[in-house]
């Protein structure tokens, strides 16, 4: 296997909501919701998905909770959060407070405020509406341009 991840699938209470805040409030580009023609006759899961295409080929899919239980064959079950997060690096310090500024104003939830962590970052903890934790940072020692 290479070392290397392709896809980041996300599950979701409604797809709509967390289209609006990943489109809208954090600005990245999707083509919308997709996939609503499709239908498992297997598993009973539905298609309808949201991506989003990042930098350096990674993808962010944003999936009904209960369609991607169905489709995993797993138990459907109250959502847990804190088990991981997701990270954004930033160039400068104030792009790490507008951005914690602006998930906020798209219905996100701050958690813990920026700032400076004794391991040399500038960071902030907020969650998605589905209680997703993402990390936005600044660090001296990371290019978030290098891909």
């Amino acid at each position: 296997m290479d070392p290397r991840i392709h896809t980041i699938t996300l599950a979701v209470e409604d797809l709509d909501r967390a289209l609006t805040f990943y489109r809208d409030g954090l600005g990245l580009e999707s083509d919308g919701v997709i996939g609503t023609e499709f239908h498992d006759e297997k598993s009973g899961a539905a298609g309808a998905i949201a991506m989003f295409h990042l930098t350096g080929g990674l993808v962010l899919s944003l999936y009904p909770r209960t369609e991607l239980a169905k489709d995993a064959g797993v138990p459907y079950g109250p959502p847990k959060t804190g088990e991981f997060s997701l990270g954004h690096f930033l160039s400068r310090r104030e792009e790490v407070d507008q951005l914690v500024d602006r998930i906020g104003r798209a219905g996100g939830s701050l958690l813990e405020k920026p700032r400076e962590r004794p391991w040399g970052i500038y960071s902030g903890y907020v969650q998605d509406p589905d209680g997703h934790l993402w990390e936005i940072m600044h660090s001296p020692f990371v290019d978030p341009d290098a891909s």
